[in-house]
């Protein structure tokens, strides 16, 4: 399939499409300007309050009868913009593919030889997130403002997340059962003044040594805190590359399991952390302010990543080094097995988006400067992204639609097949917008008989609504469907294409119901979930007790307890923090709006990531190996990422 690089057919047509919405522009920006300096967040609310010359209202004042004498001069500009600008919609296409053009730093053609489908399993990293990435003015409706600006930091935060070195950590002691934040603290802290992360001194307080296994002696912490440098690809080292961290709790002790150390150097505690500001973290500098800590890390914990190049190593030894322990798979299903009698997989509430991330799907990237912006920081990470994803006009849609679908899809291995459908039954608001779903079929390996192994992703954003749960049905109907027409279509079991193997089916995205609000039984009992499964219910209406919502309260979005990432990590572990910061459902009986019930103490979870266990390769088994909610964009979106890393092997390998 021919995947479209400009939304286009010929560069006419795209000159012309730059015309008119040329014309167009400053009547939209001025609009949104104008809309947006009369909603203020809760954040400028409370620097208004603290500002006794009241200076941001004199501005309002001053600049709204300029904006509006400018917007009356460009509407006739806007209106001939228009004019062009909507016949041009018929021939657009559905979405704009982008590939990262530097050859050599590209990472896709060598992931593809590292798995032939024989020996150990493969683990491909899933994440799913709400981004929020409106005009400014409709953004401020969920108490978020800068879109620009929160673009540019989300690319950054993701990719720095994706991008660290896989950290493995054990803790040798009989009764130590879990990693408090104060041991993760000792190995990263957040990122000081002068961008560089540092060790809190004193932070171990029941162990005597810490020591790790790497390469070149380079600090793993680096570029845990720090990801790649702005704008550098990360490092194309294996997947299963991994720094090991031993805390003993003993000086010189050493647990049962250790292997031997490779040659490398020793981590020890440094000097001061850095603190943590008030002020959203849009503005704080490049690089996010999360740190390793993870409280609910149980007894082994394993958070894991890459290592990327270092920018400013400027040559110096082991600015390249790639960290090459690889952790034996028999040590962790035995580790998951002691920490989670009741679960088959591991389960947290992570600062980081998960390491070694192979495919992201984003939901409400509206704004096309925002997808710009935002796609420029991810291919630092990630080779091929899809964005600009839907129709615009009444192309393909009953209504008008004056915004895309808001899909992104980003992925690290190469895109096959892509298609894109528009959901026709929206009404209200949600009608403006093309929403729909995005298919992707991706390769993510081959066969020593050169057969292709395959995967299959789906990205959806269902209506808002929470009264309108006939739409959203309709909807999951039309989402199946199209789900069996793109397997059907894109299939290859011709003679001269062998057979391909199917190694995952992944469904993900914003559904905007929960599975225990009595108001969404319809969504519940859809026979999607009988397709596919959800790793974080038990059935309908019965959530697993580990399961978090993933809508947040937006009047709290900048609230200190919760503004970085390791302060929302801390709050929404303990079941009073979610009640005050986590979004619940409308209570009918009561007549509270908004009231939050006691007996579900885990808040809205409406970003969900499916997997199928049947329909794959007859000889493979596909698993979950991790799930995690992420709290790396606290401040930049009302919604917690979520993540998935499924293990993919042989059925005659051993469990």
């Amino acid at each position: 399939m021919v995947l479209y690089t400009t939304p286009f057919p010929n560069s006419c047509l795209s000159a012309l499409h730059c015309v008119s919405w040329a014309l167009i522009f400053p009547c939209y920006w001025l609009v949104d300007r104008l809309a947006a300096s009369f909603i203020p967040t809760t954040y400028e609310k409370r620097q208004r309050a603290d500002d006794p010359c009241c200076l941001q209202l004199l501005c309002t004042a001053l600049f709204t009868p300029i904006y509006l004498a400018l917007l009356v001069a460009s509407l006739p500009f806007a209106f001939l913009g228009f004019l062009f600008w909507s016949p041009l919609q018929s021939a657009r296409r559905p979405y704009i593919y982008s590939r990262l053009e530097d050859k050599g730093l590209a990472s896709g053609a060598a992931l593809l030889s590292e798995w032939k489908g024989t020996g150990p399993g493969k683990s491909f990293c899933f994440a799913t997130a709400n981004v929020c990435l409106l005009p400014d003015s409709l953004a401020r409706v969920n108490n978020l403002f800068n879109t620009q600006a929160r673009a540019k930091e989300i690319g950054q935060r993701i990719r720095n997340g994706a991008a660290r070195p896989q950290i493995k950590i054990y803790i040798d002691s009989p009764t130590n059962t879990s990693i408090s934040t104060a041991v993760f603290s000792s190995l990263v802290s957040p990122q000081g003044g002068d961008g560089v992360a540092r060790a809190v001194p004193g932070s171990i307080k029941r162990t005597a040594s810490v020591e790790y296994k790497g390469d070149g002696g380079r600090h793993p912490s680096d570029e845990a805190a720090n990801g790649p440098a702005s704008g550098d690809p990360a490092d194309s080292s294996s997947p299963e590359d991994a720094c090991i961290v031993r805390i003993s709790g003993e000086e010189g002790g050493r647990p049962p399991e250790a292997e031997d150390p490779a040659p490398g150097g020793q981590a020890r505690n440094g000097a001061s952390g850095g603190s943590r500001g008030q002020t959203p973290n849009h503005n704080q500098r490049d690089g996010d302010s999360g740190s390793l800590g993870s409280p609910s890390a149980s007894r082994e914990s394993l958070v894991k990543g890459r290592a990327g190049p270092d920018a400013g190593a400027g040559g110096e030894p082991g600015a390249n080094s790639k960290l090459l322990y690889k952790a034996s798979t028999v040590k962790k299903a035995a580790a998951r097995r002691r920490r989670h009698p009741d679960e088959a997989f591991d389960h947290e509430v992570s600062a980081f988006f998960p390491a070694n991330l192979d495919f992201l799907c984003l939901q409400e990237v509206f704004d096309k400067r925002a997808a710009t912006k935002l796609k420029n920081q991810l291919h630092g990470y990630f080779e091929y992204i899809l964005y600009d994803v839907g129709v615009y006009g009444c192309q393909g849609c009953c209504s008008f639609k004056c915004l895309n679908s808001g899909l992104l899809f980003a992925s690290r291995y190469p895109i096959m097949d892509v298609a894109y459908h528009c959901y026709p039954n929206k009404c209200n608001d949600d009608a403006l917008a093309s929403k729909g779903a995005l298919f992707l079929k991706v390769q993510v390996g081959s066969t020593p008989q050169d057969q292709r192994i395959v995967g299959y992703i789906a990205c959806t954003h269902l209506h808002a609504p929470q009264e309108d749960s006939a739409i959203r049905c309709g909807q999951l109907d039309l989402l199946q469907d199209w789900l069996a027409d793109f397997r059907k279509s894109t299939s290859s079991s011709s003679a001269a294409n062998p057979e391909e193997l199917v190694a995952f089916d992944v469904v993900c995205g914003d559904f905007n119901f929960d599975n225990c609000s009595s108001d969404d039984k319809l969504e519940q009992q859809h026979s999607l979930f009988t397709h596919y499964r959800d790793p974080c219910r038990l059935g309908p209406g019965e959530e697993k007790p580990w399961a978090i919502g993933t809508l947040l309260d937006t009047n709290g979005l900048y609230d200190e307890d919760v503004c970085t990432p390791d302060n929302l990590q801390k709050v929404l572990e303990s079941e009073e923090g979610r009640r005050e910061y986590l979004a619940f459902p409308t209570s009918k009986s009561s007549g509270q709006k908004g009231r939050k019930e006691l007996l579900k103490g885990n808040g809205r979870r409406i970003d969900y990531m499916l997997h199928a266990e049947e329909g794959l390769c007859p000889d493979w088994k596909s698993e979950v190996e991790e799930f995690s909610f992420i709290t790396q964009l606290s401040g930049l979106t009302d919604h917690l990422p979520v993540a998935m890393r499924l293990m993919v092997s042989s059925g005659e390998e051993e469990a």
